[in-house]
């Protein structure tokens, strides 16, 4: 599938952009079904809040048309789009002028084991701590080294995502999703208010269990917590839910629970 450049297809981008010179963007990963942009409306919710926080001006009708008829283009697989300020000369200044710039990537479905949503996952405890900004906290902009750090931890076939912590040892997410436990029926997710990406999953999975009558809880969690937890699973919203049944020397059951969740996450991607 080609790229498409400020909506058209295109294979080069402009040396002085500052995404590629400072991060200086955002993106979103959009799974696509059947020629439909999945949970775009909440995709489209987070990167306006982060267009906000960074200031980039940007065209929310005209970049949905844009994504829907990529996607439609696109049929089944993973729309990434990202957001850059767009070109400017050397020096952290922004050009106030300068349009934001879009890019739209399309990839083929993601292949993962079925074991992953069926039995269950193992976390790798990384080492590398995810550091706090809360101007930057839960937004997914382009600075990705702290994940990129943790990924090359391992490289067996026996982890299939990384637990991060932050700073202060709290626990946060994983690698490329959001971690929730479950302890006497009650779900709990990570405050990300100093750090992390807030999940489009994350907030369909609360949204949906407060929906049904599951009580949900936003707050620190600590890796004893964790530890004590009923039930661990991950999310994101290319894959959906996945169990976790460890993470070191930590077990958990696949309960009930997720799998409530799992099955409901599995009806929005498969639309």
């Amino acid at each position: 599938m080609e790229s498409w450049v400020d909506g058209r297809p295109a294979d080069v981008l402009s040396l002085k952009d500052r995404g590629l010179a400072y991060g200086d963007g955002l993106f979103e990963t959009i799974a696509v079904r059947k020629g439909i942009p999945v949970l775009l409306e909440r995709h489209l919710q987070r990167l306006e809040l982060g267009c906000q926080r960074l200031v980039l001006k940007l065209d929310r009708t005209e970049l949905s048309a844009e994504l829907e008829a990529y996607a439609r283009r696109l049929g089944d697989g993973v729309l990434k789009l990202i957001v850059t300020r767009g070109d400017s000369l050397r020096g952290y200044a922004a050009d106030p002028s300068a349009p934001v710039r879009r890019i739209l990537q399309g990839n083929p479905p993601a292949a993962y084991p079925d074991a992953h949503a069926e039995q269950g996952i193992r976390l790798f405890p990384c080492t590398t701590r995810l550091s706090e900004q809360p101007l930057l906290a839960g937004l997914k902009h382009l600075n990705r080294l702290e994940q990129v750090l943790a990924r090359a931890e391992w490289r067996d076939g026996d982890h299939a995502e990384g637990l991060m912590l932050d700073i202060s040892g709290r626990v946060i997410e994983g690698v490329f999703s959001n971690l929730f436990l479950v302890r006497d029926g009650v779900l709990f997710t990570a405050e990300l208010s100093r750090c992390g990406v807030a999940g489009v999953m994350r907030a369909e999975l609360l949204f949906q269990a407060e929906s049904h009558g599951i009580a949900t809880q936003i707050t620190d969690i600590s890796l004893e917590q964790l530890h004590q937890a009923d039930e661990v699973f991950v999310c994101n919203s290319v894959y959906g839910v996945w169990p976790v049944h460890a993470c070191g020397s930590a077990r958990w059951s696949v309960g009930p629970l997720t799998r409530k969740l799992q099955t409901l996450a599995r009806a929005l991607l498969d639309v």
